[in-house]
């Protein structure tokens, strides 16, 4: 019963490294997606910034195509004085070109507004896409790490496995299933563990004195009574 014992320490220890590895496996999806949220976020504020930048530039273009526009006018206006007949409507003619003048400044200083504003925008993207891209740098090197990691340990479940097989063998079917149950039923894949201070490790509940005693022994197979599994002592 003492080999029998030790063959069920050595399963959970086993187990419990094989759920350890199976685990890191498993949230390796979910700890790219974590790493991944500041990359999303990064993007789409560059996005945005893009948005931004494009919405100055044909503001910028619109302003330059008014002014344009408007000094084309002007040149019309001033090429046509010549056939003006009195100075009534010289005067009013003058006073045209002024008002049309007077919008040009006000045309010139807006695209000058918006020049500052697309050069600022400009600066921005260029700080956010390098800003996406150590990003895109810092993910791509997480992944390439826990893609290592992971295959590692995949490695070594093959290894744990092959190891548990050889164990389980040595093991009688009625027990091997009782450890299977308390294994599936635990919660946390503790079906063996240790008894300390009259204590199950695995639950935290008090141990009969006799009971604690025949478990120092670590002879038999012996379960606790609150939550049935199955106890070894460790040292005090």
């Amino acid at each position: 019963m003492k080999d029998l014992l030790r063959l069920l320490i050595d399963l959970q220890r086993k187990d419990s490294l094989i759920l350890e590895k199976r685990r890191f496996i498993d949230k390796v999806p979910m700890r790219i997606f974590e790493v991944d949220e500041p990359l999303k976020k990064a993007k789409l504020e560059l996005e945005n910034m893009k948005k931004k930048s494009e919405i100055v530039s044909k503001k910028k273009r619109e302003k330059e195509a008014a002014l344009s526009e408007a000094q084309e006018k002007i040149r019309k206006m001033k090429a046509r004085v010549s056939d003006l007949k009195t100075n009534k409507e010289y005067q009013a003619y003058q006073k045209e070109i002024e008002v049309s003048e007077k919008e040009i400044f006000a045309i010139e200083d807006d695209i000058l507004q918006l020049m500052e504003e697309v050069d600022l925008a400009t600066k921005e993207q260029k700080e956010k896409e390098a800003a996406v891209n150590a990003e895109i740098e810092k993910l791509n090197a997480f992944r390439k790490k826990l893609d290592a990691e992971a295959a590692e340990h995949e490695k070594e479940l093959e290894v744990l496995k092959e190891e548990r097989v050889g164990i389980v063998a040595g093991i009688a079917p009625d027990v091997y299933s009782t450890y299977m149950a308390l294994l599936r039923d635990s919660g946390d894949g503790v079906a063996v563990t240790t008894a300390r201070n009259e204590l199950c490790s695995g639950c935290d509940m008090n141990i009969p004195p006799q009971l604690y005693v025949e478990i120092r022994k670590n002879q038999d197979v012996l379960q606790c009574p609150q939550c049935r599994r199955i106890l070894y002592a460790a040292e005090e």
